[in-house]
């Protein structure tokens, strides 16, 4: 069984709660993180823990400790699964805690760390190609990864019905901005593209973005909805998808629609950098 670390105790997944009083629970109030393993070493956790700070500040919530502290009981954490999984999420989760009047924060935030199983996408998504959707909705404070996904929630939703795994949000200045969970690079002409503004910017991304410049003229700027018609080439980036390409978007092809060429050269310099970091662990 999963063992969780929930408030200063690591306890079974069965046994793992927090108050209903919880303004997590009440009022949404929290921020998270997400990472992967690699070989069971934890993908870049130290900017994933700069980036859960970051949200904290954002939301004006406290960190119940330090963000060393977090580090160091999210490996603890991973190291007490470690007998039962060959590959794990991580996910570091804040809330505002235990509320007097159910709004107010009492001034005890909870800290959880809940280490699961990997479960990879499914492989025809990396071989043929991904269908994704967009919608007209954006990020609340884009800079903070918040527990209010009910507009991601909404926004899977029809994007599952129309037999497609995620959707771009679309802001009032028709600016193509980022999916529910990922970040998007499109290739135009001979340039990777990738939006800058009123994102999340993703750990994945980031070292996207390092592996793409030794080999690609990267631009960061805004994306219009219009340059979905003259975009060569597009593909996701996250924690859970890695590099995903995507064959179309709200039913029409990009490219030919096939994963390109250089989406390829870029899912396979990701892999080789994973590769070499899981076995840096050892």
């Amino acid at each position: 069984m999963n063992i969780f670390y929930v408030d200063g105790a690591f306890v079974p997944e069965d046994r793992a709660a927090v108050s209903v009083n919880d303004l997590g629970l009440l009022r949404g109030y929290g921020v998270f993180d997400f990472l992967r393993t690699y070989q069971m070493r934890p993908f870049h956790l130290e900017e994933h823990v700069r980036r859960l700070e970051r949200s904290a500040r954002l939301l004006d919530l406290p960190m119940p400790c330090s963000g060393r502290e977090v580090f160091d009981i999210a490996v603890e954490t991973l190291s007490r699964n470690r007998g039962h999984l060959d590959e794990a999420n991580i996910r570091l989760l804040i809330t505002g805690g235990a509320s007097p009047d159910s709004i107010t924060p009492g001034g005890h935030p909870t800290l959880l760390v809940l280490v699961t199983p990997l479960h990879p996408c499914p492989e025809t998504w990396y071989r043929d190609g991904a269908a994704v959707i967009t919608t007209h909705d954006e990020r609340y404070i884009p800079g903070a990864k918040t527990t209010n996904y009910i507009p991601a929630i909404l926004a899977l939703t029809k994007a599952r019905q129309q037999g497609a795994v995620e959707s771009i949000y679309i802001d009032r200045q028709h600016r193509l901005l980022e999916g529910t969970t990922s970040n998007f690079f499109a290739v135009i002409g001979d340039r990777l593209v990738t939006p800058g503004a009123g994102i999340l910017p993703g750990i994945t991304r980031q070292v996207v973005l390092a592996l793409a410049e030794e080999s690609f003229d990267v631009e960061i700027r805004d994306v219009s909805r219009d340059e979905i018609r003259v975009m060569d080439e597009l593909f996701l980036t996250s924690s859970n998808k890695e590099v995903v390409p995507v064959a179309q978007v709200d039913g029409h092809a990009i490219g030919d629609g096939t994963p390109g060429d250089r989406t390829r050269r870029i899912m396979a310099a990701f892999a080789a950098y994973t590769r070499a970091y899981g076995e840096g662990a050892h």
